[in-house]
């Protein structure tokens, strides 16, 4: 009798054992993950459309998955509405052509600004909305003109931003390069180009090619390089653009 209650006793300790460590794991914090951030391309042409769009599409989309955010794109304009600007970090007007924005997206990106919201304008960003002065002072121009795809220098006089700290003071490269009017004199200039390097500039010794700056509560990064399908295999581009991302999301 006394081998079977001690057996009894081993084997109910063994439960509790068991049970309590069961408990005691379910108990345990659980980690906590980071919110993903999203950002949203908007690519839609009203005019001239850019052959690279769909390649630079992909590539940010790869950017994407190597660097811990999401990628959503669209061209339905009724697509940037209050509720649905919520859900992004950044929104990334690539390569928009012409006037791709009625009256109440346009209420609805100077919403999402206002309330902290994050701007990236890659390349023809400034060929859109000349209609519209709130939306050239974010992107902090128009376009102008172009001369013809070709090699130029351009001069990095801002290395210590996350899309140009990668960068030699000095970057060649092949572009299709524009002139701008209505430029904003209160954006803060990383890149600019240097006229002597190829015929066709229009703005002479202050000739800016990429810029950011604080706007109305967000935040706003412009680069003009990103004509060519192949500025999309880059790494120094892809970097670049990389960088004017996690600025306007707010990301170290």
């Amino acid at each position: 009798m006394k081998l079977l209650t001690d057996s009894f006793f081993q084997s109910f300790l063994l439960v509790l054992i068991v049970v309590s460590g069961f408990a005691f794991q379910n108990n345990s914090p659980q980690p906590v993950f980071a919110k993903k951030n999203t950002v949203l391309i908007f690519s839609k042409t009203n005019g001239y459309r850019h052959e690279s769009i769909e390649t630079g599409i992909a590539a940010i989309k790869k950017l994407g998955a190597s660097n811990n955010f999401d990628v959503d794109a669209t061209e339905d304009s009724t697509y940037l509405n209050d509720a649905n600007l919520k859900k992004y970090d950044a929104i990334i007007f690539l390569c928009t052509t012409g006037t791709v924005l009625g009256k109440d997206q346009e209420v609805a990106l100077q919403n999402y600004i206002h309330k902290g919201g994050g701007f990236v304008g890659i390349h023809a960003a400034t060929d859109c909305e000349y209609e519209w002065p709130w939306y050239v002072k974010m992107v902090g121009a128009s376009f102008l003109s172009h001369p013809q795809q070709q090699e130029a220098k351009l001069i990095v006089v801002d290395n210590t931003h996350a899309a140009t700290k990668h960068l030699q003071t000095t970057w060649t490269r092949k572009d299709e390069w524009y002139n701008f009017k209505d430029m904003n004199p209160d954006v803060k200039v990383l890149i600019k180009i240097d006229e002597t390097s190829y015929t066709g500039g229009k703005n002479g010794d202050n000739h800016p090619m990429a810029w950011y700056h604080s706007y109305e509560g967000g935040k706003a990064f412009y680069t003009e390089l990103g004509h060519t399908n192949e500025s999309y295999s880059d790494p120094l581009y892809l970097q670049h653009i990389l960088g004017g991302i996690n600025y306007s999301m707010g990301v170290k």
